[in-house]
């Protein structure tokens, strides 16, 4: 392990060593579903997507529980054939450094659609009569843009 590491420092070191693409870039495509594909295209050519989370509201936050979390309409804005999985492909592009889950809201009127969709709504109701939606949003990393740049026609 030294000595690879040795090597790449040497790299590194050496200003006629072309590396233009990140080295991870390759395993990363290897590693991704077509519909993370399409959702890194939407997240890089929309931006930021609204997400929500649906907690029992009760005072001061104490005892508050999630009820569920990361609700967003990413799958059916990016075209995924699999909306089932939409949670497992966000958190493998989380895993892989691309996506960032940011407490910062988008616009506030981006939330209504999220809002009324069937699982927000079935969540609301499993929430009972105090509930709280806390508004989120999805984006990709710096990271994840360059990837998006680099490795798709956008």
């Amino acid at each position: 392990m030294r000595a690879r590491g040795d090597r790449l420092l040497d790299r590194s070191a050496d200003v006629t060593d072309r590396d233009d693409l990140h080295p991870a870039y390759d395993r990363i495509l290897d590693e991704i579903a077509p519909d993370e594909a399409r959702i890194l295209r939407l997240l890089a050519t929309s931006g930021a997507q609204p997400s929500v989370d649906v907690r029992t509201a009760r005072p001061f936050g104490v005892g508050s529980e999630m009820i569920d979390e990361g609700l967003s309409m990413i799958g059916e804005l990016a075209g995924c054939r699999h909306l089932d999985r939409i949670s497992a492909y966000l958190n493998n592009l989380h895993r892989l450094g691309l996506v960032a889950f940011s407490r910062e809201p988008v616009e506030a009127d981006r939330y209504q659609v999220v809002e009324v969709q069937p699982s927000v709504i079935e969540a609301v109701k499993r929430a009972g009569r105090s509930n709280k939606i806390v508004r989120r949003s999805i984006l990709l990393t710096p990271f994840g843009d360059d990837f998006c740049h680099t490795c798709f026609s956008l």
